[in-house]
């Protein structure tokens, strides 16, 4: 169903449509223009039924059938399509018995609200994936599933939604807690919802799709809300680089203020040693593997500084002049970052190291040395125990990196993907750990599981202003590994194993 065209008739419901709040609507002779947080576009628009009926919009929400009062066919079809363009801007009105209970608002591209006959059989509940909030001073309900939003702007709406935890009859639903609502207008405003794709809906004997579809049960609520948010399409929010915060909030700094504590310098490898015994970049890829044991010896002080110089230093710094726009500071490093905004932090949990005594370090990217944070051994081993236990406890980690984020560095500049854009960062710095970790022949793993709480209070960091996001533990690569895939384990071998076999080589020779 497109925005302006009428919808299904029911004798107790009444729908109107209007501009959204958030948007400006001004006139000129020949056009309209019509701005909103994230989007400015005028459309040329000469005298007639179409200018004054979207004059008649601005001010308000308008009965959806006045709107197209004295037009011409023609000119119906035009504004209908007009209207279909112009979806995210307006919302409709949904009375029942006379009083608005809630307003739509499409959220989705290419997708309208619409309505479902429901009947007084029909079992109803709140969708699964439903999210109610506040918003703008409203409460609203939304769903990563929907294709609008829905404002309860009346406490008969929000009642009726409380009552949909668990799956109920609609007769029911309308004797027990309707309230004010009789049955007709409790179904009329539940298929509003419905049609939204805010409440499910079935058949007695029957099951709600989000228990019958195989492919929504394996989606947790959360994952598909991330989903939803984090790129354009599902939802009607500012997303990118808008600087939400600029004139409001100062930036972070690009590099980080190092804390007081202990320091110990590291070492800082040549250039022409490591291209003298570095075996290249394809031996790297194909013989890189996760390691969860270690040899006999362990890590040393000059591996650990190397690894590091390699991986995370600030390699170049740049500093606007003091009357530039704030925000201009950032750095490089060895891995590439979006906006070279380099938010994230390195804290290495030390427990077997020959030449580093055993600690909790922050690494400073920009004199290349360890300032010990925290030498408690208990806040030690509850580290490298959460670090074991997402190794199924295979490992007992030499060394864990914990990866933590500086969150504001990133939302400072980005809407709505912020948070996804540290997780694609931490993504790159775990092949930068593996890929370096390959060639110097250690043994790296990254791990899936980390504990953000405690390791902020370990770390003495304020979990949202700073915290983890991505954990790796490295070691001494163990004797008379392979480094290949053994047929009779059951490996089947498709595209040229064989490289991987090549690197294992080359990679035992180096």
């Amino acid at each position: 169903m497109r925005p302006g065209t009428p919808w299904p008739e029911v004798e107790c419901v009444e729908y109107s449509v209007g501009f959204r709040d958030d948007v400006r609507v001004e006139f000129d002779a020949a056009s309209v223009s019509l701005a909103t947080p994230a989007s400015t576009f005028a459309v040329r628009l000469p005298a007639g039924g179409t200018r004054d009926a979207l004059a008649a919009l601005a001010g308000g929400l308008v009965p959806l059938g006045e709107t197209l009062d004295g037009f011409e066919p023609a000119e119906r079809e035009r504004f209908q399509r007009l209207l279909a363009r112009l979806g995210r801007l307006v919302e409709f009105g949904v009375a029942v018995g006379g009083r608005e209970l809630i307003r739509l608002q499409q959220t989705g591209q290419d997708t309208d609200p619409a309505t479902t006959v429901v009947g007084p059989d029909d079992v109803v509940r709140l969708s699964r994936f439903a999210l109610c909030r506040s918003r703008s001073g409203t409460l609203v309900l939304e769903s990563p599933l929907a294709s609008a939003r829905a404002l309860l702007v009346h406490r008969t709406a929000r009642t009726l939604v409380y009552s949909l935890a668990a799956g109920r009859r609609v007769g029911d639903l309308a004797e027990q807690d309707g309230g004010d609502l009789a049955l007709p207008e409790v179904c009329a405003l539940l298929g509003v919802l419905v049609g939204a794709g805010l409440v499910e809906c079935r058949s007695a004997g029957e099951e709600f799709e989000t228990e019958e579809n195989s492919t929504l049960r394996q989606w947790d609520f959360h994952d598909l809300l991330f989903h939803s948010r984090i790129r354009s399409g599902r939802h009607d929010a500012p997303l990118g680089g808008t600087f939400p915060h600029r004139g409001e909030i100062a930036p972070r700094p690009a590099v980080k203020a190092v804390p007081d504590g202990p320091s110990i310098e590291l070492y800082r490898p040549a250039l022409e040693e490591i291209t003298g015994r570095d075996p290249g970049l394809t031996a790297a890829l194909e013989g890189r593997r996760s390691f969860r044991s270690y040899g006999e010896q362990p890590l040393t002080a000059e591996q650990i500084g190397e690894f590091l110089y390699r991986v995370g230093r600030v390699r170049t710094r740049f500093v606007p002049a003091p009357d530039d726009e704030p925000g201009g500071e950032i750095v490089s490093r060895p891995y590439p970052t979006g906006g070279s905004s380099f938010e994230l932090e390195l804290y290495l949990t030390v427990q077997r190291c020959d030449g580093i005594d055993p600690g909790i370090y922050y690494y400073d990217p920009v004199a290349h040395r360890l300032v010990l944070v925290n030498d408690a051994h208990q806040d030690r081993r509850a580290m490298l125990e959460v670090a074991s236990v997402s190794t199924a406890r295979e490992a007992d980690p030499d060394l864990l990196i914990t990866m933590t984020s500086r969150f504001q560095r990133l939302s400072w500049k980005y809407s709505g993907m912020a948070y996804a854009t540290t997780l694609r960062h931490t993504g790159v710095l775990y092949q930068t750990m593996y890929l370096v970790a390959t060639a110097m022949g250690l043994a790296p793993c990254g791990l899936g599981i980390g504990n953000s709480d405690m390791s902020a209070r370990v770390l003495g960091l304020d979990y949202l202003q700073e915290s983890s996001v991505g954990d790796f533990i490295l070691g001494s690569r163990p004797p008379g590994d392979p480094g290949i895939w053994d047929r009779e384990q059951g490996w089947e071998w498709v595209n040229d194993p064989e490289w991987a076999a090549w690197a294992g080589a080359k990679l035992r020779r180096a």
